[in-house]
């Protein structure tokens, strides 16, 4: 069986955080190159430390040089309104081994499955 040889794009180091508002709600999106699932959980374990008082912590992720792996959480948003915006960021620039956690902290007005998904989608293409 012949090794397959994969070309594919990620990021070199974590990206600063970056801010969006929405009704008063704030969503900072940080994305980190990973290279394992376990990556994952060490860096959603930092940001619950640097971000202690935010509400969710909705993230996707894209492994292995084909992509073919990949995860997404809504953590407690409404299903599919956080992680697939995410996820849909991460295909539309073509990246694997990267991983995108938007931080939501709430502002006291309910944005709508259509408002979140467009924050979410707003955020994670920041980066």
């Amino acid at each position: 069986m012949r090794e397959q040889n994969y070309a594919f794009k990620t990021i070199e180091q974590t990206s600063d955080v970056e801010l969006y508002k929405n009704k008063g709600s704030k969503f900072y999106a940080y994305a980190f190159p990973i290279q394992k699932e376990t990556d994952v959980k060490k860096h959603i374990e930092k940001l619950k430390e640097k971000h202690r008082s935010a509400g969710h912590f909705c993230y996707a992720y894209r492994l292995r040089p084909s992509a073919s792996h990949y995860r997404v959480s809504d953590d407690g948003e409404p299903n599919n309104s956080a992680g697939m915006p995410i996820l849909g960021q991460l295909q539309a620039k073509d990246l694997t081994n990267t991983l995108v956690v938007v931080v939501r902290y709430f502002g006291g007005i309910k944005l709508g499955v259509g408002g979140l998904i467009m924050a979410y989608k707003t955020a994670a293409n920041k980066f």
